[in-house]
């Protein structure tokens, strides 16, 4: 038989130790694993359906003051139209229509 030295025999226990180890701890994360990752699934779909309230929300207002902003009737001031005045004027003075023109 081989003899191993005392070494030898350590190194490989220690070895079995640290594969015995991880498996377990990988074992025991696959276990908790896909709770975990449906956990943070559900946080980032009501994250996304929190903000896409925020948006619409905020959308929703933008529409609002901007139909408001359409609903205010500013007050024109009337156009100032100039007027002709006529340089002949005409009178009727008995039966004869008499034009004076300046």
């Amino acid at each position: 038989m081989l003899a191993l030295r005392p070494s030898t025999i350590f190194m490989s226990a220690a070895l079995a130790t640290a594969v015995l180890a991880d498996l377990g701890s990988s074992a025991s994360a696959q276990v908790l694993n896909p709770a975990a990752e449906s956990n943070a699934l559900i946080q980032r779909n009501d994250l996304q359906t929190l903000q896409n309230r925020v948006q619409r929300q905020q959308f929703q207002q933008q529409q609002q003051q901007y139909r408001a902003q359409d609903r205010v009737i500013v007050q024109q001031p009337p156009p100032v139209v100039p007027q002709v005045r006529p340089s002949c004027q005409t009178q009727i003075i008995g039966n004869t229509a008499v034009s004076t023109c300046r």
